[in-house]
């Protein structure tokens, strides 16, 4: 009995699940080792032509090297959930810098990654 439930459940959740959800996920990831790195570089080639065209490269700048020291960030990501027009969002924590009473600044945001085509995926949202 216990088998089969695992087997359903396994079964379930794989026909659930999107190819491209595991790629967007992976660019999410990537972009935001990029931020944590303080790789403004790297971080820019991962955007998208819109998400290049509405930051200036002073606030690309600022994201990238703001709050803390590379050593000194983290971040967290969520679920995300499909958007229409091959789009994905997910949920994200960056962790960076401290506050004055000592402890690590915490701030939620999202991140929205799009299909550029051929499975290929861009932030086109920075969190």
């Amino acid at each position: 009995m216990l088998l089969t439930l695992a087997l359903y459940a396994r079964d379930r959740a794989a026909r659930g699940l999107d190819p491209g959800y595991g790629s967007a996920l992976a660019a999410a990831d990537h972009f935001l080792q990029a931020w944590q790195a303080g790789d403004a570089e790297s971080g820019t080639a991962l955007l998208s032509s819109r998400a290049k065209e509405k930051a200036t490269p002073e606030a690309l700048d600022q994201f990238f090297t703001a709050d803390a020291p590379a050593k000194a960030r983290a971040y967290a990501v969520g679920r995300g959930k499909m958007l229409k027009g091959g789009r994905y969002e997910f949920p994200v924590m960056l962790i960076g810098g401290a506050s004055q009473s000592g402890h690590a600044r915490r701030r939620f945001s999202s991140i929205i990654l799009v299909n550029t085509g051929h499975n290929d995926w861009a932030v086109d949202k920075l969190p």
